[in-house]
């Protein structure tokens, strides 16, 4: 049970591209974004599609995986654990983000997986 106590499991679409960025480790980072829809029926009886975007970030292996294989509009699952950090802007006020760092992914659809000759 303790593992359910920081945990996240989303579905949706990249929105852009992963951001790589190779640590002088050697490790990388992986960032993006994905959404993810909900839909449901309004009183009047309308579908309605409430769109939700989530921040990713891999590290590590799971990074090398998300840069060989995820492009802008591959459906994915992930499941993670939710990380805030704060820092100071440039005006001084402390600011929030909250990311999801993704323990695993499977790619659900979206074309073909990424490959050496793809284009960004």
């Amino acid at each position: 049970m303790m593992s359910l106590k920081n945990n996240v499991q989303l579905w949706g679409n990249l929105g852009n591209n992963p951001e790589i960025t190779n640590l002088e480790s050697g490790k990388k980072i992986a960032k993006f974004s994905i959404a993810v829809n909900e839909v449901y029926k309004n009183n009047e009886g309308e579908r309605v599609v409430n769109t939700s975007w989530f921040n990713l970030i891999a590290w590590g292996k799971t990074a090398e995986l998300v840069e060989k294989l995820l492009i802008k509009g591959s459906e994915i699952a992930i499941e993670g654990k939710l990380s805030t950090s704060s820092y100071d802007d440039k005006d001084g006020n402390k600011r929030f983000t909250t990311e999801v760092v993704i323990n695993e992914f499977q790619l659900v659809s979206g074309g073909s997986p990424k490959n050496s000759t793809d284009s960004e």
